[in-house]
């Protein structure tokens, strides 16, 4: 529950606890923090077993955690047969490692390079225009 707590903050809430409730009141204020969580608890777990019992035997193997989005794809990723083999088909490092050998030798190789289309080369910059044929910009126009 407090995984995330690391030892300095756990000094630091100590420390406030004592200033705030005083050495004297600070057991009693543990112990009724404790007994809420205890009740917090004890009312989650009847709530799921209702929950449970009114679904029926058909939900027997259904857990709470489900319904995070993230545990319910990961489960569903993890049973899906179909998506398995394509998972084991498809391999992604053999990809971006072909994308990447694209991207950085524009070159194609002239064994594996198909006859390129009648259009315009995108890889090649376009040459510069003639110092003759840029038109001038004129500020006052603007």
């Amino acid at each position: 529950m407090f995984n995330d707590i690391g030892a300095l903050e756990l000094v630091t809430i100590v420390v406030l606890a004592i200033l705030v409730f005083g050495p004297d009141k600070l057991p009693k204020v543990i112990q009724d923090v404790t007994g809420f969580i205890r009740k917090v608890r004890a009312f989650s777990d009847s709530a799921k077993h209702d929950i449970r019992s009114e679904l029926g035997p058909d939900f027997k193997d259904f857990e709470f955690e489900d319904l995070n989005p993230k545990t319910f794809i990961r489960k569903q990723l993890s049973e899906n047969e179909d998506l398995k083999e394509i998972r084991s088909s498809f391999d992604l490092r053999k990809e971006l490692n072909d994308v990447s050998d694209a991207v950085n030798n524009p070159e194609p190789d002239p064994a594996a390079a198909a006859p390129a289309a009648a259009g315009p080369d995108l890889l090649k910059k376009p040459a510069a225009p003639a110092a003759e044929q840029r038109v001038r910009f004129d500020a006052d126009a603007t």
